[in-house]
């Protein structure tokens, strides 16, 4: 699970951010509204650490962003403020946060409440049948995907079963690079003998299908000297 404080007071999010990392969860760590708007829409964490005084963009402000954005999976907000009024409570709960502790904290009562909101991301994602991007969706149990870049007339995409596996990875993850070894891992396991360009095959297909303009690929991006990645922007 990827999680992203975002918190001005530096000594205070190296304490979060060395309590987090002890636990096992991957942390990132930044100290403005910005530049966590920026890391939201190219990492799209699990959950964020909010800090509701932030320099020239405040908390409130980061989290009414984020909610507005289409992802595939709404990150859980952990909101942090060091003033205790009720009415800080319900400002930043009514902007989409889900949670709201008031520093100074506990750093282990501060662990327990990510793993309490991390447990519900699971048990959201397992009964979970679809994933959903602007322009795609995908239904797990009928194993079909959408394409929604005509909103008048969406269509179903006829995908093999290896460019379903991809696009399946590809939006639960998106924004990840990916090398050529770990799709076709993820893709065959063990099962696979050749060579690792056999994958560009599969991407090129999976482009003719998806894609708008193969050849100015808007999707399935190329990563050089690594891989692929998704984006849906």
């Amino acid at each position: 699970m990827e999680i992203l404080i975002v918190e001005d007071e530096q000594e205070i999010a190296a304490i979060i951010q060395e309590c987090l990392e002890a636990e096992g969860f991957s942390c990132q760590v930044c100290h403005d509204g910005h530049s966590a708007l920026r890391i939201f829409s190219e990492k799209q964490p699990d959950l964020i650490i909010l800090d509701l005084r932030l320099p020239s963009l405040d908390g409130l402000e980061v989290c009414a962003q984020i909610r507005q954005q289409q992802v595939a999976h709404d990150p859980y907000i952990l909101m942090l403020t060091s003033r205790g009024e009720e009415i800080d409570r319900i400002i930043g709960l009514s902007t989409g946060a889900d949670d709201y502790y008031i520093k100074p904290f506990s750093p282990r009562e501060l662990v327990a409440r990510v793993r309490a909101l991390l447990r519900r991301r699971l048990r959201e994602c397992d009964r979970s049948q679809l994933l959903r991007t602007k322009s795609f969706t995908i239904d797990l149990e009928q194993h079909c995907v959408s394409c929604h870049l005509d909103r008048e007339s969406p269509k179903n995409l006829d995908l093999s079963s290896s460019e379903f596996k991809l696009m399946t990875l590809f939006l639960k993850h998106p924004g990840r690079v990916w090398e050529r070894g770990q799709l076709i891992e993820k893709l065959w396991g063990d099962d696979f003998f050749g060579e690792e360009r056999v994958i560009d095959t599969h991407i090129a297909r999976l482009r003719k299908k998806i894609e708008p303009y193969p050849s100015k690929p808007r999707f399935v991006k190329t990563v050089v000297g690594v891989g692929y990645k998704f984006e849906d922007s």
